[in-house]
């Protein structure tokens, strides 16, 4: 009888205490839950915490409160002028109202790809209606700011809220990508010609301007050069003057042996002469007479150079 007694006992006490942890669930402090009882949603619960449900008829279904992330996957976008962009996008999003959450998408795996979606269908409406080079601009927060909006309102259905939406990448095809590069290395040629071309023309205006310079200035000393030779020249004239009236003889013979220096100076000078010539007249005397023993009115080689 006590055997059978203990027995019933431990099985209430399993039964109760099967009973009780069926009815206890935990909702913890990043997560929200909705009570289901037989499929349907009874109660939302959103405060962490100890809680109680009918054991065996209702369920709990657990969403994540914290902020999400979502990343889109790369599609191509046509812009307005027919250029292919392949953009990259991503969004950060709540589950604001868990009910309607649960009523619209049921789970974390649907609300992502109706999130793909909105997202997708916004890039196309606003980037498609763009030209290419608005993205390169400051133009860019304000499409950015356009698909927000759209994103944002389109989600609210859901019970989502989308705090930000981000294109990460935003690169050209590959086909347009080519043909861009190759227009932009045809313009930085082009560039490049024009900086050589008055690279060029510097360079020659310099030069000719160096030239001309170097033109006046050789001009220049060339024209002090023949004023002081003249000068010179005129001052030797003098000179050589004043010393022929001051001792004619000594004249004549100091332009006599300057004569004989520039002719017997290099030692291989032949000289057909006849010794009575007045060249030689001081080789026969050191007063310079002739034969007869006069002296020449004008002795040879004796007149003044220029």
């Amino acid at each position: 009888m006590n055997r059978t007694v203990l027995t019933v006992a431990a099985v209430l006490v399993s039964v109760g205490v099967f009973v009780g942890m069926s009815a206890l669930f935990t909702v913890h402090q990043a997560q929200q839950a909705i009570v289901l009882q037989f499929g349907n949603p009874v109660r939302v619960i959103q405060e962490p915490g100890l809680k109680l449900k009918v054991p065996f008829v209702q369920n709990v279904v657990y969403f994540d409160k914290r902020l999400l992330d979502f990343d889109a996957d790369a599609q191509e976008v046509i812009m307005a002028d027919q250029k292919r962009l392949v953009v990259d996008a991503f969004a950060r999003y709540r589950i604001d109202d868990p009910l309607r959450f649960f009523q619209a998408a049921g789970n974390e795996a649907n609300m992502r790809a109706r999130l793909g979606a909105i997202v997708n269908s916004s890039l196309r409406n606003v980037l498609g209606s763009v030209p290419f080079s608005a993205v390169l601009t400051a133009r860019r927060a304000e499409l950015m700011r356009q698909i927000s909006e759209v994103v944002v309102n389109e989600a609210k259905q859901f019970g989502v809220a989308v705090l930000d939406v981000r294109i990460m990448r935003a690169d050209l095809h590959p086909d347009n990508s080519a043909a861009i590069y190759a227009r932009m290395q045809t313009e930085r040629e082009r560039e490049a010609r024009q900086e050589r071309a008055e690279g060029a023309e510097t360079a020659q205006r310099i030069r000719a301007e160096a030239e001309r310079d170097r033109t006046i200035v050789l001009a220049e000393a060339h024209r002090q050069s023949n004023i002081l030779r003249g000068q010179g020249d005129g001052e030797a004239t003098k000179i050589f003057a004043d010393a022929f009236n001051r001792d004619p003889d000594f004249y004549g013979f100091y332009r006599s042996l300057q004569a004989y220096q520039r002719s017997l100076a290099d030692g291989t000078a032949t000289m057909v002469l006849s010794p009575d010539s007045d060249f030689f007249r001081y080789f026969r005397d050191q007063r310079g007479t002739d034969s007869q023993g006069q002296r020449p009115s004008t002795p040879a080689n004796n007149q003044p150079r220029r």
